[in-house]
């Protein structure tokens, strides 16, 4: 027969008291192992970041707390750097519309606010010009600035807006000029660089000079040089061959009489419309544009402009970024070579 246990009504009570002395720490957030102290007086309303989800649960370390601003202080913020320098270029708004000298008369056949405005040229890099017994040849200069070079070739028709243009554009231009085209007029040339032009040799009656025997490509390239110098007190350094076809003896008799590069083109421009050699259809930096003394060179000088300025480039002078060293040497042509024009 199974023992029945008696408990009295007083232990069941004192049983009670105990079970509720374990249970109230739990209850009141206390973990095990603390003493029990009275609460502390309640803290400042914690924000959102600091609310801990489950408080019942500490780290075994407390990490410090994050700082944020005040909600009564400027909101903090990064240092706003200054962009990367760069060229500074003026708007077309603050460089004012073109103008012309008083005794110039006004612009037949376009206007004052179809120039476009330049900021000056930044300062020249001037280039290395490879070593050897050849002038090197060139179709673009490698610069880190941006700027482009205008030249223009020839000489054969003299266009009286042309020194307006160039007064009203205020831009360095270089001229590849044919003596034999030229000697009408030489005045009218010497009244461009008044402007912004330097003179360049471009031979004297406009051959094909590749393939032809040296003797005459001197006579062509040296004799040319000569008479310019002649004419307009500066003998020329840099040289353009026609058509832009050349060999291994037009490079070296050009470098024989003084001259010290040989220039190839990057954009031409004819009846006002500038056609690119490469796919990207931009004037990029250091390209070298070509255009010509036809009858439609208002429209030509006005396109080109047009195409430097929309690519964000200025116009430079080529003569600034070609090492000329001492003067040239005065050679003239071979012994024995007639003068054929």
């Amino acid at each position: 027969m199974p023992r029945v246990i008696t408990v009295s009504r007083r232990r069941l009570v004192l049983g009670a008291v105990c079970a509720a002395l374990v249970a109230l720490p739990a209850v009141a957030g206390w973990s095990t192992g603390r003493s029990l102290r009275p609460a502390a007086a309640p803290p400042a309303p914690a924000s959102p970041s600091q609310v801990t989800a489950m408080p019942t649960i500490e780290p075994a370390f407390s990490p410090s707390p994050a700082i944020e601003p005040s909600p009564t202080s400027a909101p903090v913020s990064a240092p706003i750097s200054a962009p990367a320098a760069g060229p500074i270029s003026a708007p077309a708004s603050a460089l004012g519309e073109a103008t012309l000298p008083a005794d110039m008369g006004a612009p037949v056949g376009w206007k004052l606010s179809d120039v476009p405005r330049f900021p000056p040229p930044p300062a020249p890099e001037p280039i290395t010009l490879p070593p050897g017994d050849e002038a090197p040849y060139l179709s673009r200069i490698p610069v880190t600035r941006p700027v482009a070079f205008l030249t223009i070739d020839d000489g054969v028709l003299k266009n009286p807006e042309a020194p307006k243009l160039f007064a009203a554009a205020g831009i360095p231009v270089t001229l590849f000029l044919t003596t034999g085209f030229i000697q009408d007029d030489v005045p009218f040339f010497d009244r461009l660089r008044t402007y912004g032009a330097v003179i360049e040799a471009h031979t004297i009656s406009h051959p094909d000079l590749a393939g032809k025997w040296e003797g005459f490509q001197r006579h062509q390239i040296c004799d040319g040089a000569d008479r310019l110098g002649q004419w307009y007190g500066r003998r020329p350094v840099l040289f353009r061959p026609p058509f832009g076809d050349k060999d291994r003896t037009t490079l070296r008799v050009a470098k024989e009489c003084g001259l010290r590069a040989a220039f190839m083109w990057k954009e031409t421009v004819d009846k006002g419309i500038v056609r690119y050699q490469e796919p990207v259809k931009r004037v990029q930096p250091g390209d070298i544009i070509l255009m010509h003394f036809r009858p439609a060179f208002v429209q030509d000088f006005l396109a080109a402009l047009r195409a430097i300025h929309r690519s964000g480039l200025t116009p430079a002078l080529l003569e600034d970024y070609v090492p000329l060293g001492g003067p040239p040497s005065p050679i003239g042509h071979a012994p024995g070579v007639q003068d054929q024009n």
